[in-house]
């Protein structure tokens, strides 16, 4: 096994990082994980709502 500098793990990282593209998937979980938080905000909120 050789040893492997980090510095040099850590450029490679960096260039494969940049060749992944924009992130869309990224973008979709958190557009989920927001919407999602909305809804379930406002499914235990409701139960709050008085009727008197």
């Amino acid at each position: 096994m050789e040893h492997i500098p980090a510095a040099f793990w850590l450029t490679e990282a960096a260039d494969a990082a940049n060749q992944q593209g924009s992130g869309d998937l990224l973008r979709v979980v958190l557009v989920v994980m927001v919407l999602g938080s909305v809804l379930l905000a406002w499914f235990l909120l409701r139960g709050y709502k008085r009727d008197d």
